[in-house]
């Protein structure tokens, strides 16, 4: 019969030394991890929308290819520190103006408040291997301007390192290292004069194309694992696990990220009860529609809110 084979004749045999020879890893090679205070991004992503309660209105216009302002207006409730189970909240207003300038090696942000309050952000590639990252917001409310400088340097594309100086005495570094294709391991150590707290963290990302799991541990008692699984190209679960030791709270969520032609639906729900969405519509070129909304049942508190983004 077609296709079994007869006495006397002999079936090819595969080459497995040229198998292996395709699967051999070179460790030379590897590619570079992303930064260490960047592991849980994809979780991040989908968890953790940025939610508001209210009207949000944003403008941006460009004037040249570099430099561009920007308004923002938003009407919403505050919400008020209280000793009660219940949530005090009073109607605020604010405007926001904002300039930005975009040059493949500089970016420069800034945003200015109706209360005074000065917020800016500087990246700058000062070579090729050393980025400076760069923060503050000030203010004239007494000790509440603050500012943070970061280095990044990166010799070689398998590993990353950073560090950290801010106002308080505050000195940090971080190092990440790809270890194989798919995983990447580092640690983190920070000091903080004016608290006079210190501390050192772990952290472990596994990432291929369909799925990220990533676990974080810390001296202060944090622990924090994410999970994220890519069904699709337009469809992402996620769920991730926070456990603080000092104070014993335990959370856990679980969400998801569906990308549509048009729109993006991002959702959640945690441990404690809480819902949330968060959905952007896009209905013309430079023209988006925002709804968010977030339920916490057990505190009875419901915050709803949409927006508009032109450019």
């Amino acid at each position: 019969m077609a296709g079994l084979a007869t006495p006397g004749m002999t079936m090819p045999e595969v080459d497995s030394s040229k198998t292996k020879a395709d699967e051999k890893v070179d460790y030379k090679n590897l590619p570079c991890p992303i930064p260490f205070e960047e592991v849980h991004r994809e979780a991040l992503l989908s968890l953790k929308p940025e939610l508001f309660e209210g009207m949000r209105f944003d403008f941006s216009k460009g004037l040249n290819q570099k430099i561009s302002l920007s308004h923002s207006v938003f009407m919403g409730p505050m919400e008020l520190p209280s000793q009660s189970s219940e949530t005090i909240k009073i109607p605020t207003a604010h405007y926001e103006f904002g300039a930005n300038f975009l040059d493949p090696n500089l970016m420069l942000v800034g945003r200015v408040m109706m209360d005074g309050r000065l917020k800016a952000r500087v990246k700058c590639d000062l070579t090729d291997n050393l980025t400076l990252k760069a923060n503050a917001q000030l203010t004239s409310e007494p000790h509440m301007s603050h500012g943070m400088g970061n280095f990044k340097y990166k010799v070689n594309q398998d590993y990353c390192a950073q560090l950290k100086l801010a106002n308080g005495a505050f000195f940090g570094g971080s190092y990440i290292q790809s270890v194989t294709p798919h995983l990447s391991l580092g640690g983190e150590i920070f000091w903080a004069g004016q608290h006079r707290k210190s501390g050192v963290g772990y952290a472990a990302r596994y990432e291929t194309d369909k799925m990220v799991a990533t676990g974080q541990v810390a001296t202060t008692g944090m622990v924090a694992l994410s999970y994220v699984q890519k069904v699709s190209e337009k469809v992402s679960l996620a769920t991730d696990f926070m456990y603080n030791l000092p104070s014993r709270d335990v959370t856990a969520s679980a969400g998801y990220d569906y990308i549509l032609r048009r729109s993006r639906l991002r959702g959640k729900i945690d441990s404690t009860g809480c819902v949330a969405a968060y959905l952007e519509e896009r209905l013309d070129m430079g023209l988006n529609f925002i709804l968010s909304a977030e339920l916490d049942h057990r505190k009875k508190d419901y915050k709803f809110g949409f927006g508009l983004t032109i450019g």
